[in-house]
Order: C-alpha cells, then structure tokens, then sequence
C-alpha cells in the first residue's frame, strides 16, 4: 500500500469531506503518516476549482488531461491524500465504497446531517460491513446522535461559526459589533479537533474492537476555543468585548506601530518590564506609581501604551526586535512576504516544495508543525487529480472496477 513516513502509517482513513473544515483535518492525519483516500464525487470536491490556480489550470472541469485541475486553495489542505472518484448515489460505487469500509479505519465526512444517510452511507450503515470503524462527522451545530440541536438543519460557513462561538465577538476594534479573524478559524479549529477525535476512537476500537460515531459541531468547536469568555461571565458576570490588539487583563501586551509595520510587545511581569523599560531608556518607569506593577499598569493602560507607541513608531520593526529579543516577548507583524524570508521557517522546513502539475517549479505550502524524532514526517506530496489513484487503490484492496 502507498504509505507514508510518520506514527500513523498503519491507519486508512476514507476521506469523504469537502471544502475546508474536513480537508483540513484530514490533511493533518495525512501529514502524520495515514493513507488519506480521497472519495469524490463525479464533479469533484466543490473546492478544485478556487483560486490561485496554476498555469495550465484545466477549465472546464472536464478538460482535465489538459493540466491540473485544482488550485492553490485545494492542493494546501489535500496534500498527502489519495482521490478514487466514486457516486454513491449509484449502487456499483457505493458497494466498493462498502468494500473499501472493510479495509478501513475510520470514515470522515462533512455533510450537512442525515446526508450521508440518505445516501445508504451514514455510520450504522458502515458499521454493519466493519463493526470496527471509526465515523467521525463535522457539522455546524453536531449530529443528532450525539444531542440534536434546534439548530441542525441549519446550513453553517466559517464565518457563521465564528460568530455564533463568540470569537467575532471579541475580535476587532473595541466598539464595533465583531469582526472574523483572518483565517477561516471557524473550518480549521473544528478540523483540528476532528483529527483528533478521530484518532482517539481508532485507538480505542483497536483496543476494544468496536468503533463508533463521533461528531464535532463548529459551533461547540469555536465556543470551546473562547473559554475566556465562559470562564469570564462565569466568575464575574462580565461580557468581553472586541479587544483590539491589546489584553483585557494584561499590559502591555499588545501590536505597536513601527515606521514599517507592526510589533507585538508582551511584558506583563515584572522581569520583562523592567528590560522594556531600560530598552526604551525610560528606566523611570520600573517604579512609577502608575507602571511599577501589573494592577497599576492595567488600570493606566492608555499611559502605558502611548508611552510604548512613542519608542516604537519612528524604528523599524528589526530595530524593535534586535533591541527586545531574547530580554522581552516580541515578534514583528509578519506580512506573507516575511515569512517567505524568515531564517525560522527555513530552519525547521515549514515552507516545503511542492510539485503541481503546470505550476511554477517554486510552489511552496506550509507544513506540519508537528515534529518527531523517531517518526519524522515525509516531505510534502502534491494533492492528487480527481480519480488519480483509483487503480491503484482498487487494485491493493481487490475491489474490481466498472468493466
């Protein structure tokens, strides 16, 4: 079988997702080393055909012998993955759909609830062919297996997630009504958690031999990612706001203006108080009244970041950075540009190149930040094109092909 270098090279997920929130999961467990089989319907995941694309990009979609068929969007997150091309609609594919289910692990999906069902592929059926398979599902507000929501019908994007969790809540300039964070947190946080729900079930069912359906809901998701706000209301009645760029309880602990950009200074104690201080040649703060612990320098916060903002807007960034780093908490705002030429990144080899069919020779993606000793991770490997294993696959389980 085709496997790859990591912990989880003797575990076959079928991977039913689309879009992000699934992909997403589904790619980190493909990073650690599982077989990831893509299954796609004829059309392909909805994601293919999102920009940015690659040069001889195939429109249309059928087209596709005449170059790649997915973008920049869909080749991040289904990297490392296998794609078979199955109907499951039609009774022949949805019967080696079935027969791959005896092979595997787990089976992952994110379809709106009773989907999958409908289509004679929800967990009891599944589990009826391998009691042994872990169903793990994401939905916006959870499956009603698992307590049904009044909500479960109800279609969910990133940003709807977002909001409801209360991270837009939070999020922006105070005073506004919310804000979504830059990246689709609503997606990647509940992948994330589907990753490993996932592989705590298939742990368990190898040691019980009984697998079972777990779902995450990315309303639940987003609400479990901003405890600060349930443990806040909780111990005080207090609703947080959009907290800017700063701390409701910290400071300074925030992103200053520099000649070029941005800085973030963390120095809440009192040790990296005291060397901001002396960096900033303003070593009389150290012990005033207003700044010589974190209760003063909280209740005078404006003082305290107005005196910070007159050190920081005339440097650059690395005159910041060369001045704080190593004494106090900071890192420049980082634009993309940044990041292409920070030595860190190089370092621990988290932009790795990527061949694309009919892309540039210098494609590079992010890679997993997980890193191991004994089972380090292979490098990279492109996302396939619509069906591309499908021999391949059906061949290393005996599942016979349409004539």
């Amino acid at each position: 079988m085709a496997r790859h270098g990591g912990p989880l090279s003797d575990i076959t997920i079928l991977d039913c997702t689309m879009a992000l929130a699934g992909p997403f999961g589904s790619a980190i467990l493909a990073d650690l080393g599982a077989d990831v089989i893509k299954i796609e319907p004829p059309n392909g995941d909805i994601s293919r055909g999102l920009p940015p694309h690659p040069e001889d990009f195939a429109t249309p979609a059928s087209d596709r012998d005449a170059g790649c068929d997915f973008g920049g969007y869909f080749a991040s997150i289904n990297r490392n993955k296998r794609s078979v091309m199955l109907d499951l609609k039609a009774a022949d594919d949805r019967e080696r759909f079935m027969q791959l289910v005896e092979h595997a692990d787990a089976v992952i999906e994110n379809t709106r609830a009773g989907v999958m069902d409908r289509l004679g592929c929800g967990y009891e059926a599944v589990c009826r062919r391998n009691p042994k398979i872990v169903y793990g599902a994401i939905r916006g507000f959870g499956d009603p297996r698992t307590g049904r929501s009044p909500y479960v019908d109800w279609p969910a994007f990133d940003i709807v997630a977002q909001c409801m969790g209360g991270l837009a809540h939070i999020t922006g300039p105070d005073g506004g009504v919310g804000y979504p964070a830059g990246a689709s947190v609503g997606d990647l946080y509940p992948g994330t958690l589907l990753a490993l729900g996932v592989l705590s079930a298939v742990h368990e069912a190898r040691r019980s031999g009984e697998g079972q359906f777990l779902d995450i809901s990315m309303y639940d998701a987003i609400t479990f990612l901003c405890e600060t706000l349930i443990t806040n209301y909780s111990y005080e009645r207090r609703v947080l706001g959009p907290r800017g760029s700063g701390h409701p309880n910290l400071c300074p602990f925030d992103i200053y203006p520099t000649a070029d950009g941005g800085v973030a200074i963390a120095a809440p104690g009192p040790k990296h108080w005291a060397a901001l201080c002396t960096a900033m040649q303003r070593e009389d703060l150290i012990d005033d009244e207003r700044t010589r612990d974190l209760r003063s320098r909280v209740e005078h916060r404006d003082f305290v970041n107005t005196t910070i903002t007159a050190w920081t807007a005339s440097l650059a960034k690395a005159d910041i950075t060369r001045a704080l780093g190593g004494e106090v908490p900071c890192g420049p705002v980082n634009t993309a540009e940044d990041l292409f030429n920070d030595p860190h990144l190089v370092i621990r080899d988290m932009l790795q190149t990527v061949e694309v069919p009919g892309a540039n020779a210098d494609v590079r993606l992010v890679a997993n930040p997980i890193k191991f000793t004994k089972t380090p991770l292979d490098k990279l490997h492109r996302a396939p094109l619509l069906d591309e294993h499908r021999q391949q696959v059906f061949a290393e389980f005996g599942i016979a092909d349409k004539e």
